[in-house]
């Protein structure tokens, strides 16, 4: 027996691609624990815990998918800080329909209260995001109200179109306030002009008109209950102390990118095309330069514009980083072990998909199939274009001058490394010649006098080995040993 463990321990000690799996695996998990229990709620002791802070997130102006953006980031940031409170400071004419319901939608999933200050005034699509909140306070001069669905130039629509989006729209408006505990009718009558909203034998408002209430309307008493804004305050401040809310002030405010990363958003594939795009040509020319760079860009891009929509967090660029850390090692350090590798390109891939789903703390880690079928679409035609490009690059890129420009170029840096300055004829299969450098696994060997960039095929070569080549493609040689 302790023969076998003897010969067991020396085995995986003279097997140095066992021991970097093996070392790949420790530093996977030991940085890949604490993401994956970083959504986890602490536990909880006997002692009461203190109040929360109370977020302040202002919606002025056109309600439009970057505000969304900017509401639903806030929104995360407020649940990771366990907030007590969530106060929307309201004050726009409307905007965007689309935009207003994604806004509803962020509200009624998060799982802090959230409390509505129409500060001073909620139109159209801001009574809409109104009523998604739990409370509502008005600001003494306030109005809310008047969501008809129009078109984007403010006009009636058609009639078959105007009956269609309403239907949809009061379902929306309904919804919300019987989640937030508002008056449904009185929802109903925001959006639809037919609608008629009665306190007992009182005609709220008739059938003929849209409803629009002002703030001794909205908060006027029928049997005992407001009916809409449970009070009124002419500050944030004011709103806390109505509502009892003691925790530390924290106020979020729009950064001004949000529109930069609704544009960027739109273009993700074309993104992840210009990544791979250029991480491919860096990785056929020697040295690290422009593409190398442009490959930072567009990712950077990317995780940037999903970070800012609300999306992504620094978890998802950490793990992209893991995965393509693992890549690097597996072509640079230890080629031919496969595993760390294969486990790199799945975390690099991963992570794109994680940072495109609209996850939220404190929910299950593992994305529903409805969250990840826009991600998929997206990284799917990402692979299949960057493929395409990629094939034809790799069949006419090194024909071109400036590809040709780039290598002379790159061919001709000072060092110790063997280096000349034209290549004078095309490597083929079969040709011999030698490491001129230490192939580790990339390098540069002479051929007839010549020096060409050229990557060992399995282990390291070490300068001054013959070598012969044994596949050409494009710009790419690799060569073994003799």
């Amino acid at each position: 027996m302790n023969t076998v463990i003897s010969l067991e321990r020396h085995r995986w000690r003279d097997d140095p691609s066992r021991m970097f799996t093996r070392l790949w695996f420790i530093v996977l998990l030991f940085v890949a624990g604490p993401l994956l229990a970083a959504d986890e709620t602490p536990a909880t002791s006997g002692a009461p815990a203190p109040a929360g802070p109370v977020f302040i997130i202002p919606l002025h102006g056109t309600v439009s998918d970057p505000q969304f953006f900017f509401l639903r980031r806030a929104l995360k940031e407020a649940q990771r800080a366990h907030a007590s409170a969530v106060i929307l400071d309201v004050d726009t004419f409307g905007g965007s329909v689309l935009s207003a319901m994604d806004e509803m939608d962020a509200l009624l999933t998060t799982r802090i209260p959230t409390i509505a200050f129409v500060n001073t005034k909620a139109i159209s699509a801001g009574s809409m995001i109104s009523l998604a909140a739990k409370r509502i306070y008005m600001h003494p001069n306030a109005v809310i109200g008047a969501s008809a669905v129009v078109d984007g130039t403010g006009q009636d629509l058609q009639k078959t179109m105007l009956e269609k989006e309403t239907s949809m729209l009061v379902a929306k408006v309904r919804g919300a306030a019987k989640a937030g505990g508002h008056p449904e009718d009185v929802a109903e009558a925001f959006v639809r002009k037919e609608s008629e909203v009665k306190r007992g034998d009182f005609v709220v408002d008739s059938k003929e008109t849209l409803l629009t209430l002002n703030t001794p309307d909205a908060t006027k008493l029928y049997e005992g209950r407001p009916l809409l804004a449970i009070g009124t305050a002419e500050t944030v401040e004011e709103v806390m102390k109505a509502a009892g809310l003691t925790g530390t002030v924290r106020r979020i405010e729009p950064t001004g990118f949000e529109s930069i990363a609704y544009w960027l958003k739109m273009f993700t594939p074309l993104l992840l095309i210009g990544g791979g795009i250029c991480a491919y040509i860096e990785f056929k020319m020697p040295g690290f330069g422009i593409f190398g760079i442009g490959s930072v860009i567009f990712f950077g891009l990317f995780f940037s514009s999903y970070f800012i929509a609300g999306l992504a967090g620094w978890e998802a660029v950490i793990v992209f980083v893991i995965g393509l850390l693992l890549v690097l090692g597996e072509l640079f350090l230890h080629p031919g072990t496969m595993i760390p590798g294969l486990i790199g390109v799945l975390l690099m891939f991963g992570s794109l998909v994680w940072a495109m789903v609209d996850h939220w703390p404190g929910t299950p880690a593992l994305p529903t199939s409805e969250e990840l079928r826009q991600p998929m679409l997206n990284l799917i035609i990402a692979i299949l274009g960057g493929s395409v490009l990629i094939a034809v690059l790799a069949k006419f890129l090194p024909k071109t001058s400036i590809f040709r420009h780039f290598v002379l170029a790159t061919s001709s840096a000072s060092g110790p490394a063997v280096t000349v300055p034209v290549v004078n004829f095309e490597l083929h299969v079969g040709d011999t010649g030698v490491a001129a450098t230490t192939l580790r696994p990339s390098g540069k060997a002479t051929f007839r006098g010549d020096a060409h960039d050229v990557t060992a095929d399995g282990d390291f070569i070490t300068q001054g080995t013959g070598v012969r080549v044994v596949s050409v493609d494009g710009m790419r040689v690799v060569v073994e040993r003799v």
